[in-house]
């Protein structure tokens, strides 16, 4: 018997207070690896009622402005207004950046110009074939809702929009196929004097029918727009937000397992970070390939060591070959030291800024290294495929 069920993801736009302290992490990230490319960095941010908090741990020769850049990061944003409960002229920043523990940088920075791992830790990759990016449909679609979302309001075509906001979609699936949506649900921070019919009229004609593929929606569709009723107060005047707190949101919308570890805000010597990125990678490559159809893999780093202590792979049922082969396809291809997922995704660039928004994975700009399929040949060769 065909199993069906619903799978649900989320996604939250760039004013949503969690994400907005990703974005100032990853923005002072960018500033410094662009001056200092060897610069070690770990910036954690804390955004709340008017003010902002850097803190973190960094080795540098860089002098990064950090005030302005995080003022700089909100007004991009959208909070150029105090009637919106935060604004970047008037919040304040302030600063807690320390210096690196030496005991830390010693098994990272090794003799041999070999790079250990920045510290213990499992991280997953996944990629699959409900989307033209591998990516898997219900977080795809959420990132493209919330992503129109702040379109709409930038552009003025729904000008009464303000910046925080979230989107979360359930998918039904019959079998492993993904077949219609079957429910919305949109929250957006908007101006106090529109009607909440207003601005579901607004939501559903502007942003989510230009979003969804018409086939997958139906009469039967339920769509809850700002379901509470008014949603004036928010950003980090509803709620505090932290670095760090969507990392599904950031990752396969709970399509996968996740090792626990954030993104935002650290250097590619963590491999909480760069492993993750080439753990997808590999994952990608392997879809790609005709491998299999859907894969998840596993690897797992130990501080100051530069090699994986494990690597996994599950195709779920879906590879032609079996999965002890492709591990060892795998350790032949990809090298998943630090040193060569760095130097393989080209990781020391000002890249994180953006990856901070709307998912790190499924992305097609500049930038997105591992989301380059440049294994596929070699993967086939070496399967036999």
């Amino acid at each position: 018997m065909t199993k069906e069920y619903i799978f649900t993801s989320e996604s939250v736009t760039e004013g949503h207070p969690d994400k907005m302290a990703d974005q100032i992490s990853d923005a002072i990230l960018d500033y410094i690896i662009e001056h200092d490319p060897k610069a070690r960095v770990a910036c954690e941010t804390l955004v709340s009622n008017g003010f902002c908090v850097i803190a973190g741990e960094l080795k540098t020769t860089a002098y990064a402005p950090m005030q302005e850049i995080a003022r700089k990061v909100i007004q991009e944003i959208g909070y150029t207004d105090a009637t919106y409960g935060f604004d970047y002229r008037s919040a304040a920043v302030l600063n807690g950046i320390g210096e690196q523990s030496p005991d830390i940088n010693q098994g990272v920075d090794q003799a041999d110009g070999e790079i250990g791992a920045g510290d213990q830790g499992l991280m997953f990759g996944y990629a699959c074939r409900e989307t033209d990016v591998l990516m898997p449909l219900p977080i795809y679609l959420a990132h493209r809702l919330t992503q129109k979302l702040a379109e709409v309001r930038k552009e003025g075509i729904i000008p009464y929009l303000r910046p925080d906001g979230k989107a979360q979609i359930s998918v039904k699936y019959i079998g492993d196929k993904p077949v219609s949506v079957e429910t919305v649900v949109v929250s957006t921070q908007h101006a106090p004097d529109v009607s909440q019919e207003k601005i579901h009229e607004d939501v559903i004609n502007e942003v989510i029918r230009k979003v969804i593929p018409a086939e997958l929606l139906s009469e039967s569709t339920v769509f809850h727009i700002n379901p509470t009723g008014k949603f004036v107060i928010g950003g980090p005047q509803g709620d505090a937000g932290l670095t760090g707190r969507k990392i599904i949101v950031d990752t396969y919308g709970g399509s996968c397992p996740h090792g626990g570890g954030a993104f935002s805000g650290k250097d590619p010597t963590k491999v909480d970070r760069s492993a993750a990125y080439a753990a997808r990678w590999v994952a990608k490559n392997l879809v790609a390939s005709g491998a299999c159809d859907k894969a998840t893999i596993q690897v797992a780093y130990a501080i100051g060591v530069a090699k994986p202590v494990s690597i996994m792979v599950d195709t779920h049922g879906t590879g032609v070959v079996a999965e002890e082969k492709i591990e060892e396809c795998i350790k032949h291809i990809f090298d998943l030291s630090p040193k060569g997922i760095i130097t393989s995704l080209d990781l020391l660039r000002p890249i994180y800024r953006k990856t901070a928004t709307y998912g790190h994975f499924g992305r097609e700009e500049e930038g997105f290294s591992w989301e380059v399929t440049d294994k596929i040949d070699v993967i086939r060769e070496y399967l036999g495929l």
